[in-house]
């Protein structure tokens, strides 16, 4: 499909055909698993599309790389071994020792982890911002700030950051500034952070991308092409990348994004607002809500608003414990984004990692990953939950 079709094709489409023509071999409509490590040479030197060795590229890769790019709206896409693998990857191109770089003060834990424990003994400084608050994160910038990284929705307090607004902020504060968007949560059908004004789009592809709790991988895109070369040149030198039954498998789960979003949306609204009313929720994190502090802003630069939902629970950290374990429909585990719903501990699972820190969560806090199952079954096993 050329860049011309391309650009006259909603997402539907895209999502299923961007970077997959039929096999010009067999016409297999399906992008062949590439299972391969290298590749024939015509002479030496001489390279058959470009393929000799499967770290530096891989035809299954590539397929899922394009489809990316056309997804987000950008011109580079890079599939990784996990999202933390494309954050290591990301930070490694665009930081040196002495940079800084403003995080949100509701980070993902891995993230945060990445930053506190990894980047910075490498020389790496950071600090911490209410994201959604511009002037906030305006008055944590320094002369080497070098990036601000933001999660919108957040990870797991559902925080909403104006995209449009840290974009200006980030051409204001001199050159070099990046805004690096994790847009996991959302996926490209509900936002697209590039067309707002951001740098640099990220994915933990296990979630939404894949969709199927049966694939761990990473993504980034960016519409800077100089930037795009950058971190292909370290994707291939520090050698993180998708394998190929990885990159078909996400490139599988993203031909029917569209309609699996529009079904996790739908049930996480009926789920938010039951939970609203119930009595023993003290509150409820839902952008969908009217509520909530950045609907308008989600409402504007989201499709809809998505299948992940936190709430707090009367009773404190014990009560919020059981309920988790009196789910039954909801499994009780870690990861988001697949068909099936998952109901967690945030405190004592995915963010244990920032307990004590300043990106502690609540204890009392759950999340819910909605998923595509019948709302009536979900709304009925969280009722019993709850007690």
């Amino acid at each position: 499909m050329s860049d011309h079709d391309q650009q006259h094709q909603n997402f539907e489409t895209l999502a299923i055909h961007a970077g997959q023509a039929a096999d010009a071999q067999t016409g297999a409509v399906v992008t062949p698993i590439y299972q391969v490590s290298t590749y024939k040479q015509d002479g030496v030197g001489g390279l058959r599309g470009g393929y000799e060795y499967s770290r530096s590229a891989n035809p299954t890769r590539t397929a899922l790389e394009e489809n990316l790019a056309a997804l987000e709206g950008g011109r580079r896409g890079l599939a990784f071994a996990s999202g933390l693998a494309a954050e290591d990857c990301l930070l490694r191109t665009i930081l040196s020792p002495g940079d800084h770089v403003v995080i949100p003060n509701d980070a993902y834990g891995g993230t945060f982890r990445l930053f506190a424990k990894v980047v910075e003994r490498w020389g790496v400084q950071w600090s911490v911002a209410d994201t959604s608050d511009p002037a906030a994160v305006r008055a944590q910038l320094r002369p080497n700030t070098k990036a601000i990284w933001v999660e919108t929705p957040s990870n797991p307090l559902l925080g909403i950051t104006d995209i449009a607004a840290l974009a200006e902020i980030a051409r204001g504060a001199g050159t070099g500034v990046r805004l690096v968007v994790d847009n996991t949560f959302a996926s490209p059908y509900l936002q697209q952070p590039l067309a707002l004004g951001a740098d640099v789009v990220l994915h933990s592809t296990t979630k939404y991308m894949g969709g199927h709790s049966d694939v761990v991988g990473g993504a980034l895109i960016t519409g800077d092409a100089a930037l795009g070369d950058e971190l292909a040149y370290h994707q291939n030198a520090m050698g993180a990348i998708a394998g190929p039954f990885d990159a078909w498998l996400v490139m599988r789960g993203i031909k029917t994004l569209a309609v699996r979003m529009d079904r996790h949306s739908a049930n996480a609204t009926r789920i938010a607002e039951m939970l609203q009313s119930h009595p023993k929720v003290s509150r409820v994190l839902y952008p969908g809500l009217a509520e909530h502090p950045g609907h308008e802003i989600a409402a504007k630069q989201m499709k809809a608003f998505g299948g992940m939902i936190s709430f707090q629970v009367k009773g404190g950290e014990e009560a919020a414990v059981a309920v988790c374990n009196r789910a039954g429909l909801f499994t009780l585990g870690e990861s988001l984004g697949g068909v099936e719903s998952l109901i967690e501990h945030p405190g004592r699972m995915t963010h244990a990692s920032v307990v004590g820190s300043a990106l502690e969560v609540p204890s009392d806090l759950v999340r819910l990953s909605v998923g595509i199952e019948s709302v009536d079954d979900l709304l009925a096993d969280l009722t019993q939950a709850l007690g």
